[in-house]
């Protein structure tokens, strides 16, 4: 008789036969939660953010618990809950679509070399008051 060894000491303590284990069958349908994606506004006009899930059996569920666990600490104005399997995503092998973005560093702060500009301007004002 060979037993089931497994990483789970709890489970090797079982001392369950390997020959007369049941196959394994899958889960009934919705037999567990769906999860639900939170998105959080903190204040009118603000974006949402994401902040976590819930799992619930419905949106109305989700919603009361989105609002249990994640708007009663800080200021909230909205919740929104959506379904994680209604979220459409990219593929890691899609990524190559973003390479036709030319580089765009003058959106950036650093891009621009503005401090050097500022000082030149102080430099050369202090030197027309000392004069």
């Amino acid at each position: 008789m060979a037993t089931i060894i497994s990483i789970d000491p709890r489970v090797s303590r079982m001392n369950l036969d390997a020959e007369q284990s049941a196959p394994l069958e899958p889960k009934p349908e919705l037999d567990q939660f769906q999860t639900f994606e939170v998105f959080h506004q903190a204040k009118t006009g603000a974006h949402h953010t994401h902040v976590g899930c819930v799992h619930a059996p419905n949106h109305e569920l989700a919603l009361l618990l989105a609002k249990e666990q994640y708007g009663r600490r800080g200021q909230t104005t909205n919740l929104w809950v959506v379904n994680t399997r209604d979220v459409f995503t990219m593929s890691a092998e899609d990524a190559d679509i973003f390479a036709t973005t030319p580089e765009k560093k003058y959106r950036d702060v650093g891009a621009y070399m503005v401090r050097n500009k500022v000082e030149a301007f102080k430099k050369q004002s202090q030197e027309g008051t000392t004069e």
